[in-house]
């Protein structure tokens, strides 16, 4: 009561009058909004010669007008933007028509242009966007979950929000009978999609396309498998829809009791209300909190793509799992990006916490085999995550050869938890290598041109564990003893386990 209280009282401040108005002083109100933004309201004022203003928006929140100049019928201000380094603030602009105001600007990558018309105070209380305040920060423990990465799948790459029940349980029949599951892969995550609205409490329910979220959780448990989904702590998702802001809590409690056991949490929209260390790391903290609270071990897989230095305080949040970078698209160049150079300090990795560089694309179609290979090596000699993304059930030969390869998957289920790393390079060849816990290594011999390159492996490429005994992974075969220099093809992989 008393934050509504508040926030009325702003929005009467705000349009109360003032000397010297102009003809943009009020309240302004756009309804049938483009989703994004969506831009619900404007609220302008002059005082003391200054004018100030708010942009109220679905997404954001208020959004202040920041140095308004008015010029006869237009005014112009700047407003900050997200995720354009060129482009820190954007400028908009406000007309006066006879019928209402044209709002128009640019925010990331869309464009909005939108026609008000003038509301009331009263009006205003309504859209008044209520702000809600974040704990103070406190170390969350972690659940004793994620003893190695988390190996599933995850409907996004393949699906985007195109996602309902009836894929879900057919994904998680296809990971029992094409043996995956008992390869490891254990965890079925619903992505962006499947929001609806909220009930009268303010729980939130799942959309049309899924009737019954806890009979989904009790039909993927009965096939040994574990169900995940996915949330925001801004107003929106990714996708547009529904977030947990201001419902954190309240949210946490229905994913317990629906029975989820992995929530991927998307910064998102939220990147507008927490935009700095301090606040990201309060924002974590208050779900990771949330999730403890429930009593359920629910895996916690931080998404925020890397900001703010996330792998060093991950784990204080209560996180099983953070993103080191943007988004991964199945083509080689991006995958070879952030597989490569953005896939976080092997400092910060270790049983409980891993870098995560996304999904796995592999089976979706963009990359060759080879290409794949790389990505599904690169992945494990990272002790990153693996969460497939492709769809299970017209899955070829080839691809299931790739997830299943049961000495990969060793690589990264290592139990020693240490992240492999670039060890040198050797013109367009890099080779990596990662400790293992039975005294071996696993060496990664990796060729980002596109033409085949020969590389002779030096004696402390395995580290301690010497170069003898090699078995080449891939092929499932003891290399030639003394055997030092290995092909690799163009955009491929040599992956070998060493001594142990």
């Amino acid at each position: 009561m008393r934050l509504i209280l508040a926030a009325l009282a702003f929005a009467l401040v705000l349009i109360r009058p003032a000397a010297a108005q102009t003809g943009f002083d009020g309240v302004w109100l756009f309804d049938d909004a483009p989703d994004y933004p969506g831009v619900t309201m404007m609220q302008v004022t002059t005082g003391n010669g200054v004018t100030n203003g708010i942009v109220t928006t679905q997404w954001y929140g208020p959004m202040r007008m920041r140095d308004v100049r008015i010029e006869g019928d237009t005014a112009t201000f700047e407003m900050r933007t997200l995720n354009d380094r060129e482009h820190r603030v954007r400028t908009w602009t406000a007309h006066l028509t006879d019928d209402g105001v044209t709002l128009a600007g640019d925010i990331w990558s869309s464009h909005v242009e939108q026609t008000g018309v003038r509301g009331t105070p009263a009006e205003a209380a309504q859209r008044t966007f209520m702000m809600m305040p974040l704990p103070p920060m406190r170390t969350v423990t972690q659940a004793p979950l994620a003893k190695t990465p988390p190996m599933g799948w995850s409907s996004w790459n393949k699906f985007g929000d195109k996602i309902d029940d009836k894929t879900i349980r057919e994904i998680a029949d296809a990971m029992v009978s094409s043996g995956l599951r008992d390869a490891g892969y254990v965890y079925v995550n619903i992505d962006d999609g499947w929001q609806g609205t909220r009930d009268a409490q303010g729980n939130i329910r799942p959309n049309d396309k899924f009737p019954d979220m806890k009979a989904l959780a009790d039909y993927v448990h009965g096939r040994g498998l574990k169900l995940g989904i996915y949330s925001s702590q801004g107003p929106k998702t990714c996708a547009g829809y529904e977030g947990s802001y201001g419902h954190v809590a309240q949210d946490a409690t229905t994913y317990a009791a629906w029975g989820i056991d992995y929530l991927k949490y998307d910064l998102c929209s939220g990147e507008w209300f927490y935009n700095d260390r301090d606040s990201v790391m309060r924002s974590y903290a208050e779900m990771g909190a949330a999730l403890q609270a429930t009593g359920r071990e629910i895996v916690f897989a931080l998404c925020e793509y890397g900001r703010f230095d996330v792998g060093e305080w991950g784990r204080r949040v209560g996180g099983h799992s953070w993103r080191t970078t943007g988004d991964i698209v199945d083509d080689y160049e991006t995958m070879a990006r952030i597989g490569f150079e953005h896939n976080g300090d092997p400092a910060n990795a270790g049983p409980g916490g891993w870098n995560d560089a996304d999904m796995l694309e592999v089976g979706n179609g963009g990359m060759s085999a080879d290409e794949y290979r790389t990505h599904m090596a690169l992945w494990a000699i990272s002790a990153a995550p693996l969460l497939m993304g492709h769809d299970l059930r017209t899955m070829d030969a080839e691809t299931k050869a790739i997830l299943e390869n049961p000495e990969v998957i060793a690589i990264d289920q290592d139990a020693l938890g240490v992240q492999g790393r670039k060890v040198r390079g050797d013109g367009k060849a890099e080779i990596w290598s990662r400790p293992l816990a039975d005294g071996g290594a696993a060496v990664a011999i990796f060729n980002r041109g596109t033409e085949p390159t020969a590389v002779t492996l030096a004696p402390g490429d395995a580290g301690a564990a010497g170069l003898d005994g090699l078995r080449d992974v891939w092929r499932g075969a003891v290399v030639a003893a003394g055997t030092r220099t290995f092909t690799v093809a163009g955009h491929g992989v040599v992956l070998l386990r060493a001594g142990g």
